[in-house]
């Protein structure tokens, strides 16, 4: 028997290999399927299912492409309903994978259909959960995303997960291990464990979720509390896993189109495109196109186009590093967005080359502004997420969210300078762009961001640890 968790760090997900007696399956496969594909060849095995806990929201599966490339069955739990061929198991259903078993159990709460797969090895005995967005390392799956219908609430689906998690899941045995979907980053829950692998026994000590004495109405108040709305692009992203999508290699043909600047700069104009630049910040900061989107592929680059663009159907020109073009693309098509048009060819090199205009964001380092404080009042953004925040700050700055920030678009002033900071710059830089795209252009980059500003000695707020927030 083998397991393997095929972790991808930019959406916080966990897919599955498990192989037993040359027969595999695979578990939320990512849409990108040549790993899976080129593992299970290496290994002389033969995938026979394609396991969904549930309709995902933050990305799109490759369960599609890879019943298409492989013949293997789509498997879905109870009262999953889908556009194309798939086995929807029952309660208790078992399927063999070589001289091993997976078991259905359907687990609702996240979503109606939310599945939890349990292996048992050739002796029957118990060995792990796939536990899909059900249950994370620390916490469990939010019960918001799957409110559709007037006639069910997220308290009600709450309270239908607090009852899948006690009647399925916590009888099992504590040394069964448990294989969540996902961990740390993932917006589908609230406090994540950064590990991606961990025992149900540690899980009833630890999670706030499967306390023993928990009664159903402390659940729900907790599981809901401090809940943040979901980002536009999750049902999306659904409607793509339950209905189907363009095979991966079209949108790859299409997106990685070299474009030369004449090119690129009549098809802007045509096509009402984005131009994403997910160049490093700091090369967007010295010098970018104007009115160009930063959202750097070295960071959480998949969600936050998600959560900024998220619009799946936006046409989307690129301006990347050079050579990195097929990977923005592939990342890109992970959460649904494939109408990239194409790429510049020579990224921004060709652009100045060419002779045509470009932009700046002007910056400065926290010495010069630990200086310029002691001197006059400043007005100042803190870019972060608002369990950050409230953790620690500048006494007198202003939390405007990136995930939000077109809700905050009259707070800024469009006269007087003011400054903006993140945790390290990353999500500065994307507020930044996205605020220069509106036409405000009166804003100064704090480099380094809140680190900086700790280090610099400037006074901020007294420390409150996140988890008593």
């Amino acid at each position: 028997m083998n397991i393997e968790q095929i972790y991808t760090g930019c959406l916080s997900q966990g897919a599955y290999y498990i192989e037993s007696q040359g027969e595999a399956a695979i578990i939320d496969p990512l849409r990108e399927v040549k790993p899976y594909l080129e593992k299970a060849k290496k290994n002389k095995a033969t995938i026979k299912y394609i396991f969904e806990t549930h309709f995902h929201a933050d990305f799109v599966s490759g369960h599609v492409t890879l019943a298409k490339k492989t013949g293997a069955t789509i498997v879905y739990g109870p009262e999953a309903k889908t556009g194309f061929d798939s086995l929807i198991a029952k309660d208790q259903q078992e399927f063999k994978i070589g001289e091993i078993t997976l078991t259905v159990l359907h687990t609702p709460g996240h979503t109606t259909e939310s599945t939890t797969y349990l292996l048992r090895d050739a002796s029957q005995k118990d060995i792990a959960i796939f536990s899909g967005d059900t249950l994370f390392l620390g916490d469990v799956g939010r019960p918001d995303l799957a409110q559709k219908a007037a006639d069910i609430t997220q308290e009600d689906l709450a309270g239908i997960l607090y009852e899948s998690l006690r009647k399925k899941i916590m009888p099992l045995a504590d040394d069964v291990l448990v294989y969540p979907a996902h961990g740390a980053g993932s917006a589908c829950g609230k406090t994540l464990s950064k590990e991606t692998v961990g025992t149900l026994g540690e899980q009833k000590k630890t999670n706030y979720a499967l306390r023993a004495d928990m009664t159903k109405e402390e659940f729900i108040k907790e599981v809901t509390d401090g809940l943040l709305p979901p980002p536009q692009y999750f049902p999306l992203n659904v409607k793509m896993n339950k209905e189907g999508y363009e095979d991966i290699d079209t949108v790859l043909k299409s997106g990685t189109t070299p474009l030369d600047t004449e090119a690129f700069e009549k098809l802007a104009n045509q096509s009402g495109a984005v131009i994403l630049d997910v160049r490093h910040q700091d090369a967007f900061a010295e010098e970018h196109i104007p009115q160009s989107i930063f959202i750097g592929i070295d960071g959480g680059f998949a969600p936050w186009v998600g959560a900024l663009i998220g619009d799946v159907e936006q046409p989307i020109l690129l301006v990347t590093p050079e050579g990195r073009e097929e990977e923005t693309v592939t990342r890109l098509a992970r959460v649904g967005f494939d109408n990239t048009l194409g790429y510049l060819d020579g990224s921004l090199k060709a652009w100045k080359k060419a002779g045509k205009a470009t932009d700046s964001v002007e910056g400065i380092n926290t010495t010069e502004l630990k200086t310029l404080s002691e001197k006059e009042s400043l007005t100042v953004f803190d870019v972060r997420k608002p369990g950050e925040y409230l953790s620690e700050h500048l006494p007198d700055a202003k939390n405007t969210p990136l995930d939000f920030i077109n809700e905050h678009m009259n707070e800024f002033p469009t006269g007087t300078p003011f400054y903006m900071h993140c945790a390290g710059g990353y999500r500065s830089m994307i507020a930044a762009s996205i605020l220069k795209s509106r036409g405000i252009h009166n804003l100064i980059d704090v480099g380094g961001g809140f680190g900086a500003i700790k280090e610099s000695g400037m006074k901020v707020s007294d420390y409150v640890c996140p988890s008593t927030l």
